[in-house]
């Protein structure tokens, strides 16, 4: 007959044993992230550079991952709908959302945004960086910067510039350039890049300041033709093209840029395993080729440096949308 005192030496035991299998078995729960399907939420629509950039990535972080990983397009909403569609996933690393310029830009121009940007996502990884171009259709009459700037100084209103939405970097890279080249011109938003591009080259709108991966086919075909760069310095995926400081607005630029963010609350672990597989991904020639051939350069970092970043856009972009008076209207 078990004794009062073996009874408790059992329990203590089977605890004991407890606490060690499920010591054990928390690191082989973390280590087993992922163990389905991943997502990457691209709030624009197919086509565009942010979704050329997108799918590039879902496919490297497929092999690395060893899940499928698919992109969804969810745009609309000048990027608002595909960011809170994230912001309300479930804090688990299955849903990623492929964030650029707007993401720093909108809590400037959007009063009553569905989401706290500071406080509804986790950095995971920096992407890449590219300018803005400015581009026109090979049909156009403007040959420069410079002409488009004296015909708008003459024709107020006449000209159109196209963006992918509101709080784009095509649409606030357009409305630096109106405000310190004190021009007219007249902004028609788009819900992606493809169908701006589609009407830039039919002579529907007049320019664009499209990111580099949205028009560089274009380009590189001769039915676009580019103008100027928003970076500080000229871009080597365009050397011959000036920058729009050199074109006569000094102390234009504009950074376009990718990073990758996940919901708030996701585990430490998880986002770690995510930063350590772009990274992977993003040292793979073939990815780097595939980048640079969209004018981008790949820039990936730590959590922190791409948070660090994001807060830093936001600061200089609050100021210049204050400034320039730059609303969420059209």
């Amino acid at each position: 007959m078990k004794t009062k005192q073996s009874s408790t030496r059992c329990v203590q035991g089977l605890a004991a044993a407890l606490l060690a299998v499920s010591t054990m078995a928390a690191p082989s729960a973390q280590a087993a992230f992922p163990e389905r399907p991943l997502r990457i939420v691209v709030p624009f629509t197919p086509g565009g550079g942010t979704d050329i950039v997108a799918r590039q990535l879902a496919k490297g972080l497929t092999d690395e991952l060893g899940q499928s990983v698919i992109v969804e397009n969810r745009p609309g909403g000048s990027t608002i709908i595909g960011t809170e569609n994230v912001a309300k996933s479930p804090p688990d690393g299955y849903s990623l959302l492929m964030a650029t310029f707007a993401h720093a830009v909108n809590p400037a121009i959007h009063k009553k945004l569905p989401y706290d940007t500071d406080k509804a996502f986790a950095a995971v990884a920096m992407i890449g960086k590219s300018p803005n171009v400015l581009v026109v259709s090979a049909k156009s009459r403007f040959k420069s910067a410079q002409e488009i700037l004296a015909y708008a100084r003459a024709n107020p209103g006449k000209l159109t510039f196209g963006s992918y939405g509101n709080g784009t970097s095509a649409h606030l890279a357009g409305e630096l350039f109106k405000s310190l080249g004190k021009a007219d011109i007249l902004h028609v938003p788009y819900k992606g890049s493809g169908p701006a591009i589609n009407d830039l080259i039919g002579g529907q709108i007049d320019m664009i300041f499209s990111t580099s991966a949205s028009v560089s086919g274009q380009v590189k075909s001769e039915q676009l033709r580019a103008l100027a760069v928003t970076t500080l310095d000229r871009s080597p995926s365009y050397p011959d093209v000036p920058t729009v400081a050199e074109s006569g607005e000094p102390g234009y630029f504009v950074d376009s840029w990718y990073g990758v963010f996940v919901p708030q609350g996701t585990p430490k672990p998880v986002i770690d395993r995510l930063n350590a597989a772009i990274k992977k991904v993003s040292a793979n020639k073939d990815f780097q080729a595939a980048l640079e051939l969209e004018g981008l350069v790949a820039s990936v970092g730590t959590p922190d440096a791409l948070e660090a970043y994001v807060r830093q856009e936001e600061a200089r972009w609050t100021k210049i949308v204050q400034e320039a008076g730059i609303t969420d209207q059209p």
